[in-house]
């Protein structure tokens, strides 16, 4: 069980590098993302700058300079999301394929025991083709989502990719902005 636990984080960690890997071929490195990114980030600290500068005293015309930079940002941040969104679709299919390999390999072999018990919607997957009732075996999809969950973030990280703070703060996520302090 010990051996098939590591080769899943091995797993894990290879398929993590070779995502940031095929982001950086065919994302990272060009001259689009690039360009978007640094107008990005320039469009944050200008914000961010902004902001604090007039707190909450802001006249009809400074309100109107932080709304451009606010619409400005977010249309860079729908346009990044836009260059990376070509080449997750292309690393989403090779690691579909990836994910059933792995899933036929691994498939019924407990590859973990939790020290505890998922809770009852979770229990599916953590104990995916497992045989018994004992919910604190793992299933290989279940350890492998975890791992590569923290370990992909960590890599971005690592490897500088992951985008800054003040990026992530004034976009606001997957939801799109946050709510505006200034409407």
């Amino acid at each position: 069980m010990w051996s098939d636990t590591f080769l899943i984080v091995f797993i894990s960690i290879c398929t993590a590098l070779l995502g940031e890997g095929l982001t950086w071929l065919l994302v990272y490195r060009t001259e689009k993302y690039q360009k978007l990114k640094v107008e990005i980030e320039k469009s944050s600290k200008k914000l961010e700058k902004r902001k604090e500068a007039h707190g909450d005293s802001v006249d009809k015309q400074q309100k109107k300079k932080i709304e451009r930079v606010e619409e400005k940002l977010k249309i860079n941040n729908r346009d990044l999301s836009m260059v990376k969104m070509k080449s997750m679709f292309a690393i989403g299919f090779a690691f579909t394929a990836l994910l059933s390999m792995f899933n036929s390999i691994f498939d019924g072999r407990v590859v973990a025991r939790l020290p505890f018990t998922p809770i009852p919607w979770v229990q599916g997957l953590s104990h995916r083709n497992l045989p018994g009732d004992n919910y604190t075996e793992c299933s290989f999809i279940f350890l492998y989502i975890l791992c590569t969950m923290s370990i992909r973030q960590n890599i971005q990280k690592l490897l500088g990719f992951a985008p800054s703070r003040m990026a992530n703060k004034q976009s606001g996520g997957i939801f799109g902005p946050q709510t505006q302090q200034f409407k």
